[in-house]
């Protein structure tokens, strides 16, 4: 009995029993992973949130993409058979040649692959010339939860009025996209063409009665004079003057295609209702499509059977890296069929899952940097050895990011551009040890600025060359932090000798923050005790995000922290948060430069900047405009944060890349691999049941023969009182 409890116990236990994956699952191209927020807006001409592209990008094709491994990042076709023709034009709309100084106008050209479908979608379903879910009843809705019920699905192929028709949905202000305006500077035809569906488009809604998320508006109708439809292949878009720039705007989400016809089925109200809109289930060309939306526990992408042919890189690597990145050279994509993101919440179990294999890849918290990374004298990072045995493999780059300190530069004590005023600020950014502060609060995940553009971007330069001679100095090879010493004394000249003002009183400043949670409070003390090294007390003035932004777009904050992701690989990106031009002061609260920093030096060389090609000219002047604002210290300019994801070696094709978002495509799983260390990882430690099963069976033995003797005993003594009796009797 016993043999056969353990032969049942070890048969039913084979498996793994804590996999959260069907075999079914585990045993394919599926990657696992996960998200800790769920995404708000799925509509590409609307989303402009990390944790949404991570779905999106691999859903939508806009026109171009970063090429996946060549560094400097680099631009090539997605859709397109080539890179699009520019053509150049004087105000009198005459071609002129790309080097004069009368261009006034830019046109794309643009050509596209003739082999590009949509997913399957029941928006592109006819019968005979009827669009057959366009004009669904409430009977024909009850039994519909989500846009995989319908029973019949389609598509078609990918034309340039799907590219053209996105453009016109950005321009309506219903649609709250957030690079309209941007755009409207720079798209012929963009602001005229907004204002005219906005307003008609308003004017359809106030007659119909209804709102706008379940009314169709056809764009279809209007055209914008800078952007058209030359064939099914083809369109062009005009800009204004040079801007080499908007090649890279061309990689975003912004731009993919929409079908008109999309627009048209989802804007039915029985849909909207149940939630089923563009924004919750999008309609693409890319390698996958939304299968699952549960933004409360799970999204599942599956491979879009109907997706074109593209092929992995067959070449692109530095010197350096692993060329195992090239072994899957030339092969179709996407290799990986299935995509499974579980919500996690809390870094911990998401950790935890890691290490057992569940999830594919990981980044590292705080709370488990130790046990996952060890830190040399020199600041190496490596892998701890209990990461090694499990074969685990990591990749650290230097985001093309900033996360500054800023001074409000109209502020009469932090602001102005006296040189007594540069030097209160260059004090405190010499005194705000950021070094430190990577060191303390990012496990040593960063290095510190020393000026607006981070390692990676065009002008960025390493070593003594990049290093801020205003609070630095370079000894033995490598950038040293000016003494607090020196601080003082700059402190001094600017009129606060040991943090004081004339009259003696203290000299007390402001910084204000959105960190209000207890977490917070090491980080806010830590910057008080910074200042105080200069004998100046910091007040912090903390209060919820909202709040803290309206102050800050108000010019009403005297110092603040905040940060910049990189939207493309230029410096321009970057220049622009300090141009006078963006300031909130003078854009209504609507300019990125927080800082108010204006400059017209500055603003004279980043005007001439923005729109040039690379080269030894623009370099040139990039130099000045660092050189500048190092001196006029508007920030106290941070640290570029470093990025560290860990990932195991069943995962292949793993290469960082800060500016793509539709990498998912080139990546690869050894499921063979995958699945042996999870068996490994993860066998059931059945020794304690059976020892459990041994203890009751053993316990019940004695309780068995106990129970056996004790009924024996009162059948003899049964029969003895039945024989009595009988004997009574006769």
């Amino acid at each position: 009995m016993v043999f056969l409890l353990l032969s049942v116990s070890m048969k039913s236990y084979s498996n793994n029993w804590n996999s959260p994956y069907t075999s079914q699952q585990v045993n394919k191209q599926t990657l696992f992973s996960s998200f800790s927020s769920p995404p708000k807006h799925l509509d590409p001409v609307v989303s402009y949130n990390s944790n949404e592209w991570a779905f999106l990008s691999q859903v939508y094709e806009p026109p171009l993409q970063y090429h996946y491994l060549k560094r400097p990042y680099q631009v090539e076709p997605l859709t397109l058979t080539k890179m699009p023709e520019v053509k150049y034009f004087n105000q009198s709309g005459e071609a002129v040649l790309k080097n004069s100084s009368d261009i006034k106008f830019s046109e794309y050209l643009f050509e596209l692959k003739d082999n590009i479908k949509f997913q399957n979608h029941p928006a592109f379903v006819k019968n005979a010339s009827q669009y057959l879910y366009h004009d669904l009843t409430p009977q024909k809705l009850a039994s519909i939860h989500n846009v995989n019920d319908f029973a019949q699905q389609a598509t078609r192929n990918l034309e340039a009025a799907d590219y053209v028709y996105a453009i016109k949905r950005m321009a309506l202000r219903q649609n709250h996209s957030p690079i309209l305006d941007s755009m409207q500077s720079y798209i012929v035809g963009l602001k005229p063409f907004s204002k005219k569906v906005t307003k008609a488009f308003s004017q359809q809604l106030k007659a119909s009665g209804t709102k706008s998320k379940e009314t169709y508006f056809d764009l279809n109708k209007y055209s914008i004079s800078g952007v058209q439809v030359i064939d099914k292949t083809h369109f062009k878009i005009k800009i204004r003057g040079i801007y080499p720039q908007f090649l890279y705007w061309l990689t975003m989400n912004f731009f993919a295609p929409i079908p008109w016809e999309a627009d048209k089925f989802y804007k039915q109200p029985g849909l909207v209702e149940k939630n089923i809109t563009l924004d919750t289930s999008p309609v693409g060309t890319g390698p996958y499509y939304l299968a699952e939306n549960n933004p409360n526990r799970i999204m599942r992408l599956l491979a879009n059977p109907n997706f074109h042919d593209e092929f992995y890189p067959t070449s692109g690597l530095t010197k350096d890296s692993d060329t195992a990145l090239l072994k899957d050279a030339g092969k179709r994509l996407p290799f990986i069929k299935e995509v499974v993101y579980s919500l996690e919440k809390e870094s911990v179990p998401l950790w935890n899952k890691f290490l057992q294999g569940y999830y594919d890849a990981s980044g590292v918290s705080s709370d488990s940097f130790d046990q996952a990374v060890s830190v040399s004298g020199s600041g190496s990072m490596n892998l701890t050895k209990a990461m090694q045995v499990k074969g685990i493999k990591f990749l650290s780059q230097v985001e093309p990011t900033i996360y500054y300190f800023g001074f409000n530069m109209t502020d009469p004590v932090v602001g102005g551009y006296s040189a007594k005023q540069q030097k209160l600020r260059q004090a405190i950014s010499i005194a705000v040890n950021f070094e430190e502060y990577i060191s303390i609060f990012m496990n040593g995940r960063g290095i510190a600025a020393q000026g607006p553009i981070p390692p990676g971007i065009y002008g960025y330069e390493s070593g003594k060359k990049g290093m801020n001679s205003f609070l630095y100095n370079w000894n033995e090879n490598h950038a040293s932090r000016k003494s607090i010493e020196y601080a003082k004394k700059l402190l001094a000249e600017a009129g606060y000798p040991n943090g004081r003002k004339a009259n003696g009183e203290v000299l007390s400043l402001y910084y204000d923050t959105a960190a209000t949670g207890p977490d917070s409070q090491s980080q806010l003390n830590w910057y008080r005790k910074q200042f105080a090294k200069l004998g100046i007390n910091l007040i912090i003035r903390a209060t919820d995000y909202n709040r803290f932004q309206d102050k800050i777009r108000q010019a009403k904050g005297q110092m603040f922290s905040w940060g910049w992701n990189a939207d493309y690989p230029d410096p321009e990106n970057f220049m622009f948060l300090l141009y006078g031009g963006n300031a909130t002061i003078n854009t209504n609260g609507g300019g990125v430069n927080s800082a108010n920093y204006d400059n017209p030096k500055f603003n004279k060389l980043f005007e001439q900047m923005k729109t040039m090609q690379n080269g030894p000219e623009r370099l040139a002047i990039i130099k000045k405009m660092v050189h500048l604002v190092q001196k006029d210290a508007p920030w106290a300019w941070g640290f570029h944060p470093k990025s560290l994801a860990l990932y195991h070696s069943w995962y292949k094709n793993v290469w960082p890349n800060a500016l793509a978002n539709n990498t998912i495509k080139y990546k690869r799983i050894d499921v063979e691999q995958r699945y042996a260390k999870q068996q490994k990882w993860n066998s059931p430690i059945i020794w304690p049941i059976i020892l459990v099963i041994i203890f009751v069976l053993l316990s019940i033995w004695p309780l068995k023969k106990a129970y056996q003797k004790r009924q024996q005993i009162m059948l003899k003594n049964k029969k003895s009182h039945d024989l009595k009796l009988k004997g009574e009797v006769s």
